[in-house]
Formats: C-alpha cells, sequence, structure tokens
C-alpha cells in the first residue's frame, strides 16, 4: 500500500524492514486492543499491514493484480473468535515474519542485490528476534541488573522493608519509592562488592544486553524504560506508551500483555512500581 516507496540499498532495505516490524509488534503488543477489535470477523478478508514510519494498519488487500508488493497473510479476522487470543495472536505474528521477509527479499531481487548483499541484508534482519518471539515471550529480555545475588537481597530487603525509598540509581531531587532491582543505595554493600568506581560502566554493559519486550530491540543510553512487575520484562517507555511523568504515579506497572492488552498497565493495588530511568 506505500508502492512509491523503494529502498534501493541494503541498508535502506533494512530500515524498511526494522519500520515495518516495529509498527507490526506494536499493533501485536502495546496496541493489541485496538488491533483485536478491528478485526471484526463480520467484516470482509482483512490484512495486518506494517509500514517504515513504524505505523500498522488491518484493511482489505490491495486491489491491484499482481500487487505492487507481496501482500501480508488474508482473512486475519476470520479465526479472531475461533481460537483461544493468544494463539490468535501467534498466528497473525508468524504471518507477518513471513511477510517481513517477502518484502525485504522482493527489494533485493528488484534492485539486483548479489550473493553477499542477500546474506549481509540477511544477518542484520536475523540479528532481531521475530515478531512471533516477541509476542510469544520467547525473546527474554532480562531486566538491566546486577546479578541474582543482588536481586535476591534487594527483594528480600523489600519484603521487611517496604517502605523505604530505594533508588535505581542517585537521583538530584526525592523520588518516590521504587524496587531496587539491583542495586543498593550509594554506600551500599553492592559497592563494595561491585569494584567501587568501576560500577557506571557495568551497568551501561548491562543495559545494552537488555532488550525490550514489545519491540525487541536493545537498550540506549538516553532512553526511559520500565519493567512489568508481573512478567519482570523490561520496555521502551514510548512502546507501552509510559512517560517518566506518568510512571511516578504508578504503584504497580503491567505491560499490555499482563493486562490483558490494557496499554496503560497502571494497577492500583499495592506494590513498589519498577523504574529504569536513562544513565
Amino acid at each position: 500500500m506505500d508502492a512509491q516507496y523503494n529502498p534501493r540499498t541494503v541498508e535502506e532495505v533494512f530500515r524498511d524492514f526494522k519500520g515495518r516490524r516495529a509498527g507490526l509488534v506494536r499493533a501485536l503488543t502495546a496496541d493489541v486492543e485496538d488491533f483485536f477489535r478491528q478485526c471484526d470477523p463480520e467484516k470482509e478478508n482483512l490484512c495486518l499491514y506494517g509500514f517504515p514510519n513504524e505505523h500498522w494498519e488491518v484493511n482489505l488487500p490491495a486491489e491491484e493484480v499482481p500487487p505492487e508488493l507481496p501482500e501480508p497473510a488474508l482473512g486475519i479476522n476470520f479465526a479472531r473468535d475461533g481460537m483461544q487470543e493468544k494463539d490468535w495472536l501467534s498466528m497473525v505474528a508468524v504471518h507477518s515474519d513471513a511477510w517481513l521477509l517477502s518484502v525485504a527479499f522482493y527489494f533485493g531481487a528488484r534492485f539486483g542485490f548479489d550473493k553477499n548483499d542477500r546474506k549481509r541484508l540477511f544477518g542484520m534482519i536475523n540479528d532481531l528476534p521475530t515478531i512471533f518471539e516477541v509476542v510469544s515471550g520467547k525473546s527474554k529480555a532480562k531486566p538491566p541488573s546486577a546479578n541474582n545475588h543482588s536481586n535476591s537481597k534487594s527483594k528480600s530487603s523489600n519484603k521487611t522493608k517496604s517502605s523505604e525509598p530505594r533508588a535505581k540509581q542517585p537521583k538530584p531531587q526525592p523520588q518516590p519509592p521504587v524496587k531496587n532491582e539491583g542495586r543498593e543505595e550509594e554506600g551500599g554493600p553492592d559497592d563494595e562488592e561491585g569494584g567501587g568506581g568501576g560500577g557506571g560502566g557495568g551497568r551501561e554493559e548491562e543495559h545494552g544486553e537488555t532488550l525490550c519486550g514489545a519491540c525487541g530491540e536493545s537498550y540506549g543510553a538516553d532512553e526511559f524504560w520500565i519493567c512489568c512487575d508481573i512478567c519482570e520484562k523490561w520496555f521502551h517507555g514510548k512502546c507501552v506508551k509510559i512517560t517518566p511523568a506518568k510512571a511516578e504515579h504508578i504503584k504497580q506497572y503491567k505491560c499490555p500483555s499482563c493486562s490483558g492488552g490494557n496499554g496503560g498497565g497502571n494497577g492500583g493495588g499495592g506494590g513498589n512500581g519498577k523504574r529504569a530511568r536513562p544513565s
């Protein structure tokens, strides 16, 4: 449906792939309630489209035959009410992965990518989790924390001193109580175990290994992150529509999957919200 957009280099095709993928992931995670509603079984054959600008759309297939670009799976709405929602979303995710690959290699064939170009393109694509892995939770995203010993110490401390503020990082202004996922306050035991002044670089490496539970992208030092208190996956704030200001008022955060598709994920009852902020 965006036939005039024609990436011609490996980098441009990969950028196109990432944009479409981000839109599809958002449809099946953060915007899943809206996506579910649009896939009305009473309507005609519908397809899920992802666009290079990271937007998504549920619409009828292209009218021209053959279409300018490969078409996604047709009639995804007909199976919506005949399956468990989780199974249905996984099925749509698998078909979306197949469609993304077909579009990427359509551009490769059209603009004459050679063997090395195709190999490089697939390598770049293969470094990202598939949409199915993100939707089904098979893409394990570990929270940016220190080590298991520190995590267990933090959890037991929170049980006995739930009212004691614990900050993820030192902050210039007072902050609401937040759950410590791997670091004691400055001067605590972890500073001694972690080797003192070298802790900042270690945290950066650990953040870099973390993948967003919604889009599957890695941590960026200037990005706001938030962790689900239920499944303990980490998410870009922009992927789940949570801003730093909004996070300050969330007592217990639930991601879209754990809250049944509710994009806000703001649990009202008890618990200390898990927050992560840019380094």
